[in-house]
């Protein structure tokens, strides 16, 4: 059996995203986002948890992230887990479980024409991450 690694969130993001550029001369952009879960306790009481995931997106997908999202944006990530290990500064061993996106659509703000009839500065941007992230050859599933 084939090893799968793929993950869907949808969220907003924490912070505005950052960007920079490696020595080679590659755009990358870090920015964190918050997947909310609501759900019913035993008793009825509705409840409510946040959990917060690192992502980052390299490239094209990453500068059009940049420049179109900001802080409280929803965005809609399909990536892959990749688990990040350094030793601290004490000596001791680090790891982190991130994701690395490779498809991001915008969700539009509020107030923004969410469904579907997307104008103006949305548009392009949708289209910008829909050919940042096309891949030939990808199999759907």
């Amino acid at each position: 059996m084939p090893n799968v690694n793929v993950v869907i969130l949808c969220g907003n993001l924490c912070r505005d995203p950052e960007t920079r550029t490696t020595a080679g001369g590659t755009s990358l952009c870090k920015f964190s986002l918050a997947v909310n879960r609501k759900w019913k306790d035993q008793a009825g009481e509705l409840k409510e948890e946040a959990t917060f995931v690192d992502v980052t997106a390299w490239g094209k997908t990453g500068e059009v992230v940049a420049q179109y999202t900001r802080k409280g944006d929803p965005l809609l990530i399909e990536g892959r887990l990749q688990l990040e290990q350094w030793t601290s500064r004490e000596g001791e061993k680090r790891s982190k479980l991130s994701v690395v996106a490779e498809r991001v659509q915008l969700m539009g703000k509020k107030g923004d024409d969410g469904g579907g009839g997307q104008r103006g500065a949305g548009a392009r941007a949708s289209q910008e991450v829909a050919d940042a992230t096309s891949h030939e050859g990808n199999i759907p599933f």
